[in-house]
């Protein structure tokens, strides 16, 4: 483990067991933390290959689960039994498993046919747990292979870019598909007590690389990585390699 020129902490483990210890480690002794100190721990959550990953190995850490809220980086325009919903991922792999209370569950309403009130919506719950502005404990993502984070990509959009005033974006022209997305923007994200980013295999490895340097890299990832009050990367060896 190092310090990353962005100043936060890069871990490189040989191989995703080692990962799947690591991030457990850290977030079971955060989470008891808060608990111990304000009786609640919180946390956004990411979907995808880190989703399938991770959330098996975290659904059985010891964490007094009906004190922690859970909220997603984004979500895709899917109903939330779609397979492509990142709740239904995470509702599979932990939630479910790990027995988490419908009350702490704060998912993206992807499905809602205005995203911009479900947007609206989302950043008045976010509010209400993780106060104005919200500081939630934990902010765990994966990084894209063109440096996108949550589902904000570089360069995407027509208007103003999703992050600069609003808490929740809704997003409609995502070069992944689907195009409709809500997501997290910059200043949620940032303002986690932790941001958490964790990437896999050499297709990760120069969106890894460039975000860390000292070049100016423009992508959401760099940008994150740079705003973020703290910082974990976790990566494996061939996402190092760069």
């Amino acid at each position: 483990s190092h310090v990353a020129p962005c100043g936060g902490r890069l871990q490189v483990v040989d191989d995703l067991p080692g990962l799947q210890r690591r991030l457990a480690g850290e977030l079971e002794s955060r989470a008891r933390a808060a608990i111990a100190g304000r009786g609640a721990f919180s946390m956004a959550l990411p979907g995808g290959s880190i989703a399938e990953a991770f959330f098996p190995t975290l659904a059985m850490l010891a964490v007094d689960w009906s004190r922690t809220d859970f909220f997603w980086i984004d979500e895709r325009a899917v109903a939330p039994g779609d397979p492509d919903s990142n709740y239904g991922l995470a509702s599979r792999l932990w939630l479910t498993p790990a027995g988490v209370p419908a009350s702490r569950v704060h998912r993206l309403r992807g499905e809602a046919i205005d995203l911009e009130q479900a947007a609206r919506m989302a950043a008045e719950e976010l509010i209400a747990i993780a106060g104005d502005p919200p500081r939630l404990d934990v902010v765990l993502a994966g990084a894209g292979e063109d440096g996108h984070v949550a589902s904000l990509f570089a360069g995407c959009g027509t208007g103003p870019r999703p992050g600069q005033d609003a808490l929740v974006a809704a997003v409609y022209d995502s070069p992944k598909p689907p195009p409709r997305r809500l997501t997290l923007t910059m200043p949620a994200l940032s303002g986690a007590g932790l941001v958490v980013v964790a990437a896999l295999g050499r297709s990760k490895a120069v969106a890894v690389r460039d975000a860390l340097g000292t070049g100016g890299c423009t992508t959401p990832l760099a940008e994150l990585l740079r705003r973020a009050k703290a910082s974990l990367v976790l990566i494996d060896r061939e996402a190092a390699l760069c």
